[in-house]
């Protein structure tokens, strides 16, 4: 659902100051021109003759920006939108000429009835129509870059929303996920080491608390989850043979407070121990994390016992989910490389975030 968008005061008080500023210029160049230029013209001479087209200028103006435009423009009345800013510019510039025409008439004391001469009227009336096209324009142009903004506040928050609810949507499949191979790990231990399998009943708890509580944030920090690794790791050793190597180096302060996506590793660590584990061969696990300024790096090297088509352990969604939380939690901010060796031996996982 898109939040409702409220106005801010202080943007609408900007955009109200600036407003009054502009026609404060627009009103009161004309007069500083005129009395500059040598006229003997007082306020109210002002008031009667040069602030009429400036003042129709006004009229014009926000009749569109308050109405025309909203209610024609926007809605793609684009035809009744034409017509009626055709109909108010002509009442407007008539008007205006009209009531100079008057006051002229009214107050022309030292004419003594001889005729003005000048550019005949229809050239000051075309111009000033001209002028009020150009305000209209200028009308639609503030208009439409102002909902333009609000479009796109509106367009970012939305995706937000989307993005937020999609990452949950992938922490809760995680959840599941995480725990159905842990359970499978643990039925596989009572077969054999009762004592073993209770062990690993009270690492799962421990787990459990970091998932259940650190998973519902957007982040936690890298010492936390660092914790949270160590356990599982030390979980799935419970149920390792004799010929399986787990090596474990992790260059993170004790005291780090960077923050990370909670979870994100995880998937990586248990694909290794799901592919990278023999029954009868020799196998091995290295996992490294390290952290430098700005930079994580999980580096995951083990041997390469891909499953069968036959072995339904794992619904094999963890890298997918990987990739698709490090796209919406670190868009262009990660590197993943994997690879594996020629002789299908060995298979390697790089994962670097920026943080």
């Amino acid at each position: 659902m898109m939040k409702l968008q409220l106005p801010n005061p202080r943007r609408c008080g900007i955009e109200i100051l600036i407003h009054i500023i502009g026609w404060g210029i627009i009103f009161g160049f004309p007069f500083l021109m005129m009395t500059r230029s040598g006229f003997n013209i007082t306020w109210m001479d002002y008031l009667r003759h040069g602030s009429v087209i400036p003042l129709s200028f006004l009229i014009v103006f926000y009749v569109n920006y308050c109405f025309l435009i909203p209610r024609y423009l926007f809605e793609g009345r684009i035809k009744q939108y034409l017509l009626l800013n055709a109909l108010l510019i002509i009442c407007i510039t008539a008007g205006a000429h009209l009531w100079q025409e008057y006051m002229f008439q009214a107050h022309a004391h030292d004419d003594k009835g001889s005729k003005r001469i000048g550019p005949p009227k229809w050239i000051f009336i075309l111009r000033d129509a001209f002028s009020m096209i150009l305000t209209i324009g200028l009308s639609a142009a503030i208009k439409m870059s102002g909902r333009w903004v609000q479009m796109d506040a509106a367009r970012r928050e939305a995706e937000k929303s989307r993005t937020e609810a999609e990452l949950k949507n992938l922490r809760n499949q995680l959840n599941p996920h995480f725990l159905l191979n842990t359970l499978n790990n643990i039925y596989a231990l009572i077969a054999f080491d009762a004592d073993k399998a209770q062990t690993a009943v009270q690492e799962l708890s421990r787990l459990l608390r970091h998932v259940l509580y650190d998973n519902q944030q957007s982040f936690v920090t890298l010492n936390k989850e660092m914790d949270f690794i160590r356990n599982y790791i030390e979980l799935m050793r419970i149920r390792l043979s004799s010929n399986v190597t787990v090596e474990t180096k992790i260059d993170i302060r004790p005291d780090s407070r960077t923050e990370i996506a909670p979870l994100i590793f995880i998937s990586l660590i248990e694909n290794a121990f799901k592919h990278g584990i023999s029954p009868t061969e020799p196998s091995y696990i290295r996992i490294h994390f390290s952290e430098s300024p700005g930079e994580i790096c999980c580096e995951i090297t083990n041997s390469y016992h891909p499953k069968s088509m036959a072995d339904k352990s794992g619904s094999g969604i963890g890298l997918e989910q990987v990739r698709k939380r490090l796209e919406l939690t670190y868009p262009g901010h990660y590197g993943w490389q994997q690879e594996v060796s020629e002789d299908m031996k060995e298979y390697k996982s790089i994962l670097i975030i920026k943080i």
